[in-house]
């Protein structure tokens, strides 16, 4: 896996979980500037998902297992679009909370996956 993009996914779900954790709290639902938003950490996650099945088809190997790896790659990519869905049935303060959530996730899921494979060494 190449790091930069580890970083940059887990650091995009990071800002994402911290602009629709405040709209939370100021009572607002998603707006259309919390899906753009959305619509980049998801690219990035695809972004990643991309490279990994790259990576794997040109012979690399994660440390502690493909499977595993690939189970966690997939959840990484649709774990902010899900929760995107989510928010629009919930159009109220829960929808950015659930997105939130999600992101925060996905930011945990990063350095699982940066573990699977191999903590940089890969």
């Amino acid at each position: 896996m190449i790091d930069a993009l580890t970083i940059a996914v887990g650091a995009t779900a990071l800002a994402l979980a911290a602009w629709c954790g405040f709209a939370a709290y100021r009572d607002e639902p998603t707006k259309d500037w919390h899906f753009i938003g959305m619509a980049v950490v998801s690219l990035l996650g695809i972004v990643q998902l991309v490279v990994g099945i790259v990576q794997l088809a040109g012979g690399h190997s994660p440390a502690k297992g493909t499977a595993l790896f690939l189970a966690y790659l997939i959840g990484a990519a649709a774990c902010v679009p899900g929760t995107g869905f989510m928010s629009l049935s919930e159009r109220t303060r829960w929808g950015s909370a659930t997105v939130a959530a999600g992101a925060v996730v996905l930011a945990v899921l990063e350095v699982r996956l940066f573990d699977i494979w191999g903590g940089g060494n890969g």
